[in-house]
């Protein structure tokens, strides 16, 4: 029972964590395209906010998505190829995570200088790891 309480848990603050990380690059798109100093500031308060909301679900990811691995075994581990692409994967999206940190002081300071474009593509990263993180979970292709 404790195991699904784990599960259950992983997957919430994923939820959570992956609600913002969807959100803050909107929020950096329309800081790119804006003219307005009242709108930038007010944007500017957005963006930290939101990060540093969603910074404690990424870490609560982490913990819940740990204990999962130690809770199944070495054993499990080195068995679930699966398992290693995704982790993988979720290094790279922690890494998103701590880059959008260089980004937001960026807009702080004033000194952006990517275009609302790069933002939008920037945007997806996040859901296409989402998607293929969800798959290797569920199909344990090998």
């Amino acid at each position: 029972m404790t195991l699904l309480w784990v599960k259950g848990l992983h997957l919430a603050f994923m939820v959570a964590w992956f609600a913002g990380i969807f959100y803050l690059p909107r929020l950096f798109v329309y800081h790119a395209q804006t003219e307005s100093s009242e709108v930038s500031a007010q944007l500017k308060v957005m963006e930290r906010r939101l990060l540093y909301f969603v910074t404690p679900f990424a870490i609560l990811t982490l913990v819940f998505g740990l204990w999962l691995i130690f809770a199944y075994g070495s054993a499990w581990f080195a068995a679930s190829g699966w398992m290693h692409v995704k982790l993988v994967l979720v290094a790279l999206l922690y890494g998103y995570h701590i880059y959008c940190f260089k980004l937001l002081a960026d807009f702080a300071h004033d000194r952006n200088r990517r275009s609302h474009k790069f933002y939008r593509v920037f945007n997806e990263v996040p859901v296409l790891a989402l998607f293929a993180i969800i798959l290797l979970a569920v199909l344990k292709p090998f």
